[in-house]
């Protein structure tokens, strides 16, 4: 009986592969075939500094239904808006004006994407009500958006689960295996030692095209598993900016301080504007990708435009674009941002997966017979503009331990990002997808 239900398991994963889907795969699999192998292929350590070998491809390309299309584009930019709104008000509610920073929704839900394929119960229910997508609407858009990215030449996506090689971790191989059909992800059995640290930051500087060196500080004595995602982003601006363009100008902050900024004035053609701000687009090269400026009017502090802000709204703002000339001036500037994000799922009503008394990551497995919980999520991001185009990076690590043709305008608007503004990066293809978004409110001299 055993085991005509493992080769009935094996015709039904063929017949899903063969459908195109992505969806989660019962894990209620032995963690040891006996006289077959894993489906789900451990890589050997990957040499420090060395490219990992890449996950054999699964098949034809996965088709995402329209209507799951749609749902994941509301959900991430509602994700981004609300990611921006717990980051700001923290020195808000402290009576200080926000910092500098950049956060990537689209990493984070890859990260969680992964974890969330070992939860149950209302663990899952959390994660999945965070994200605004169940668990097999995340695998099949996210899979599409993986192969995407991994053939682009601007936007670089990869992902990678790591864990204990000890056998007293009971690792569902369910698991691993819809990761690697859904996320491409990379698998390594590793000791969890001070090399695997080196080779965990070593992944990550490479997928960034080291932008982001480092992930990880050290390896915690009761950490099992770490899934981490890395994006990277480099992209031409489709109108560069000439030397002529380029001006010596002044950045105010919220609080009156002058800072002296070399500042890039042009010219664009997609005006963006609302009760409270206004701002541009600016495309990059093809136009599938685009800069996003939001400027909040004189009147509104940043911190309250951002609370203001919602999914919806961000959306209906693109949408409702402009076709008037802006003139425009953007400061050159740089940004690195790191952030636990344990909090700010917290908030979002991720409660059982941080805690380990009632953390359910059974569809992982156990080690020595204790559950998994989560113990940190972790994001760095990194950011330059200038002249040329853009360059963005992010990582986004899940540490688990046991436990159209130009119209003539009628008008001329002005857009100088001389003060506090919010910016986005986005992939303009799929549904004005928010890649990064993050705030400029001081400009380093």
């Amino acid at each position: 009986m055993r085991k005509f239900c493992f080769w009935a398991l094996l015709v039904l994963l063929a017949l899903a592969l063969l459908c195109g889907g992505c969806t989660r795969h019962s894990h209620h699999a032995q963690n040891t075939l006996e006289g077959e192998e894993l489906t789900a292929r451990l890589l050997p350590n990957p040499p420090a500094g060395t490219q990992p070998e890449p996950v054999p491809e699964t098949g034809e390309k996965m088709l995402v239904e329209p209507e799951t299309a749609a749902k994941a584009e509301t959900a991430l930019a509602d994700l981004a808006v609300r990611m921006l709104q717990q980051t700001v008000a923290q020195p808000a509610a402290e009576a200080k004006q926000p910092d500098n920073l950049l956060l990537s929704p689209v990493s984070l839900v890859y990260a969680l994407g992964m974890t969330a394929n070992g939860a149950e119960a209302e663990t899952l229910a959390q994660l999945e009500k965070a994200l605004g997508l169940n668990c097999a609407e995340l695998n099949s858009y996210l899979a599409g958006l993986m192969q995407t990215g991994t053939e682009d030449e601007v936007l670089h996506l990869a992902n990678s689960i790591w864990f204990r090689a000890d056998p007293e971790f009971a690792i569902e191989d369910s698991f691993l295996q819809v990761n690697k059909d859904c996320y491409d992800a990379q698998l390594y059995a590793v000791p969890f030692n001070a090399a695997t640290l080196q080779q965990i930051n070593d992944w990550v500087k490479l997928n960034t095209k080291g932008m982001i060196p480092q992930i990880l500080q050290q390896i915690p004595d009761d950490m099992v598993m770490c899934l981490i995602n890395a994006l990277a982003f480099e992209a031409k601006w489709e109108t560069p900016f000439k030397p002529q363009q380029i001006e010596d100008g002044f950045f105010t902050t919220a609080d009156g301080q002058e800072r002296k900024v070399q500042m890039m004035y042009g010219a664009e053609h997609s005006y963006l504007e609302d009760e409270q701000a206004c701002g541009f687009i600016k495309y990059y090269e093809g136009q599938k990708y685009a800069f996003v400026a939001l400027l909040p009017n004189t009147d509104v502090s940043l911190a309250d435009y951002v609370a203001g802000l919602s999914g919806e709204k961000l959306l209906a703002l693109l949408a409702n674009r402009r076709a008037v000339k802006v003139e425009t001036a953007i400061p050159e500037f740089s940004c690195d941002y790191s952030l636990q994000m344990n909090a700010m799922l917290q908030a979002f009503g991720v409660q059982n997966a941080f805690d380990p008394d009632l953390a359910d990551f059974s569809g992982i497995g156990n080690y020595a017979g204790y559950p998994l919980y989560i113990s940190q999520v972790l994001q760095k991001c990194h950011i330059e503009v200038d002249a040329q185009g853009t360059k963005a990076a992010a990582a986004t690590a899940v540490v688990m331990n046991a436990t159209s043709a130009y119209m003539p305008p009628e008008e001329v608007k002005y857009v100088y990002l001389n003060r506090p503004f919010v910016y986005l990066l986005l992939d303009c293809e799929r549904g004005n997808l928010p890649l990064f978004i993050g705030v400029v409110a001081d400009i380093n001299e």
